[in-house]
């Protein structure tokens, strides 16, 4: 049987609504938590507890959430979590209403949304082979849909509508968001139920985390997947720490400036989504990830030192775009070869490396740039992208990318046709 690759089937339509319009009201929510806990203090301690506690469930619970969600319904796991965070957000919803708003309250339910936020993604990621199949160029023009889709919702539209909502009156984002996850859990409760996973002899809990983390580090195509976002976590939050000074003290650029430097990798990150199933039809996937990370060092280095606003912002642009390929590439193999009742596991595991790495990027740009010079730590970022391109490079190489495949049952990656042409349906 074939399968033409600009056809997607029904049900992603659906999964692809349900995820843009709640990325939308993260967006919302993303710009509004903070103000929101502004406007109760200003302590910079307490804004900063808001801020990160959203985290912590992945560094807490990763890779046991990953185990749950290969125990669970994937479908159900998803309607439920996203109801479940609608009527999280309608508490703080109702107290803004009553003028009981606090900041423990804040950050509460920003720890909440993102254990949301750890199952709902984790099950996302699990559900889509399920729905499509295991076929790469399929898997891959979903995710750069979806990618797209999430990228204008939450980084372009979000935002901005956040803000302004909150002008309204402080409930007014929170409900927006709360209705958001509403419209999200009823789009996916109608998607096909998808397959259960194979019940096995009876592990605890523990263990079976314990064998999804130990498949990764034991792959060598896997680990390298692993590693080029957990090290570049640490390179990019060590230029996000001293980007808006860098702008300000060594560009000239004011805030709306600053801005639009975002705008311009945002844009990037768009592009590049929606190119990375040609680069990875053209170079093949693994020489493609290889070189949109090569791209994204690169690029931070000439944002080191780029001498006016127009070569930063076109340096970031460039990074955005190799960062959008990379999210397209790397996720879409990932789902083609993992078996589907380690997806959830997996898919966690790497993300919880990546979550567990930001916050030394954090400190290591602050340091870097108190210690040295606010130059300091984008070239030092860029050295670590570089280095982990190298160092990764045989890891997913178009050679171990084709063997994976294989052992999957599925096509070798080069046989991909650069026209659209049909290709075999993978297995579910």
């Amino acid at each position: 049987m074939t399968v033409d690759v600009r056809k997607l089937p029904t049900g992603f339509g659906r999964l692809w609504t349900a995820q843009t319009v709640s990325s939308l009201g993260d967006g919302v929510t993303h710009a509004a938590l903070p103000l929101l806990a502004l406007t109760l203090t200003r302590d910079p301690m307490a804004l900063a507890v808001v801020t990160a506690v959203g985290t912590l469930p992945w560094l807490l619970f990763g890779v046991l959430g990953g185990a749950l969600v290969d125990r669970w319904d994937r479908r159900r796991t998803m309607w439920v979590t996203d109801a479940g965070r609608a009527v999280v957000l309608a508490i703080p919803a109702a107290a803004a209403a009553l003028d009981m708003l606090s900041i423990p309250l804040l950050a509460a339910v920003a720890f909440l949304l993102g254990l949301g936020g750890l199952f709902f993604d984790t099950a996302a990621t699990a559900y889509l082979p399920d729905l499509l199949g295991r076929e790469p160029a399929l898997l891959e023009r979903a995710n750069s849909r979806l990618r797209g889709t999430q990228t204008a919702a939450s980084g372009f539209a979000g935002p901005p509508a956040g803000s302004a909502l909150l002008v309204l009156g402080r409930a007014v984002p929170l409900l927006a968001d709360a209705v958001s996850f509403a419209l999200s859990a009823l789009l996916v409760r109608s998607l096909p139920a998808a397959p259960r996973p194979v019940p096995q002899a009876r592990e605890s809990l523990l263990r079976q985390a314990r064998a999804g983390a130990s498949y990764v580090f034991r792959d060598r195509l896997l680990l390298g997947l692993a590693l080029r976002p957990a090290v570049g976590n640490i390179a990019f939050l060590a230029v996000e720490t001293v980007l808006a000074l860098f702008a300000h003290d060594r560009l000239g650029i004011d805030t709306i400036g600053f801005g639009l430097l975002l705008t311009a990798e945002a844009t990037g990150g768009l592009l590049g989504a929606g190119i990375a199933s040609f680069l990875g039809r053209r170079l093949g996937t693994g020489t493609a990830l290889t070189c949109t990370a090569a791209v994204e060092g690169l690029a931070i280095l000439g944002l080191a030192a780029a001498p006016n606003p127009y070569v930063a912002g076109l340096a970031l642009a460039v990074c955005g775009a190799g960062m959008g390929a990379t999210m397209v590439l790397g996720p879409s193999l990932r789902q083609a070869i993992v078996p589907g009742h380690l997806m959830g596991r997996v898919a966690s595991t790497s993300r919880m490396l990546a979550m567990c790495a930001a916050p030394f990027g954090a400190l290591l740009g602050g340091w870097l740039a108190t210690t040295y010079d606010v130059r300091t730590p984008l070239y030092t970022a860029a050295g670590l992208l570089l280095t982990m391109t190298a160092v990764t490079s045989t890891m997913t190489s178009n050679r171990r990318v084709e063997a994976a495949l294989r052992a999957a049952g599925l096509p070798d990656d080069p046989d991909r046709s650069e026209s659209g042409d049909p290709v075999r349906e993978g297995a579910v």
